[in-house]
């Protein structure tokens, strides 16, 4: 098990687990491939798990909402949203929430985006594309801006040698990364127990330190 890890020591990891890539020469195929099956393993996780340590806090102060914008830039890595909010009054110490719609529902009820009214704040926000969130009311005036988010942790590479991955949960992605591996290589045989093992692992994720580690909706409902 991977106790203690990082990118160097998870590229040898999955080569002694395979017996396969332990050689650019002699087996220079799979070797190359480990970057790139560590990589999609990470992936798979971020999209896969909620924890609390894939959660970012995005601050932008003293300006975050633009007057007479209703677009606002997404972080980089961002998976999903949790919350945003903003700072109204006059020193933008009052934090206000911003409601998720549907991107429909905004355009029903803003329907031009490029008007802003003094007396109608933001209310609502909603996903435009991949890398925008949309805003209605258009914000009249300029207001800091904060949202948490589910991210995903910066890849791991040479030069990235450990993440949240690696620090919290070394080994849900060592046996993620081993069926990536399974999968390249076609050993369906070991596929299957490298899943059973991924599986327990985000089983023990799911049932230990409740309050800390799992995701917020299950802290909400939970007893």
């Amino acid at each position: 098990m991977a106790t203690n890890t990082n990118f160097t020591s998870l590229t040898q990891d999955i080569t002694n687990y395979l017996e396969r890539g332990g050689s650019s020469i002699t087996d220079p195929t799979v070797a190359a491939q480990i970057p790139r099956i560590i990589n999609a393993g990470e992936r798979k996780l971020a999209q896969n798990l909620k924890l609390l340590g894939q959660i970012e806090v995005l601050v932008q102060a003293p300006i975050g909402l633009q007057a007479n914008n209703a677009i606002v830039t997404k972080p980089d890595r961002w998976r999903s949203t949790v919350s945003m909010n903003y700072g109204a009054g006059l020193t933008g110490n009052i934090r206000t929430m911003l409601f998720p719609r549907s991107y429909e529902y905004l355009l029903s009820y803003w329907p031009d985006r490029t008007a802003a009214d003094p007396a109608q704040p933001p209310l609502f926000y909603a996903d435009y594309d991949l890398n925008h969130w949309l805003i209605a009311p258009t914000p009249p005036q300029n207001y800091p801006f904060e949202s948490m988010n589910y991210m995903m942790p910066r890849l791991l590479d040479s030069g990235n040698q450990s993440n949240f991955w690696t620090e919290y949960v070394p080994n849900c992605l060592l046996y993620e990364c081993l069926m990536e591996a399974a999968v390249f290589i076609k050993d369906d045989q070991r596929l299957a127990i490298f899943k059973g093992e991924l599986d327990q692992e985000v089983q023990a994720l799911n049932t230990q330190d409740l309050q800390r580690i799992m995701d917020r909706a299950a802290q909400r409902t939970s007893p």
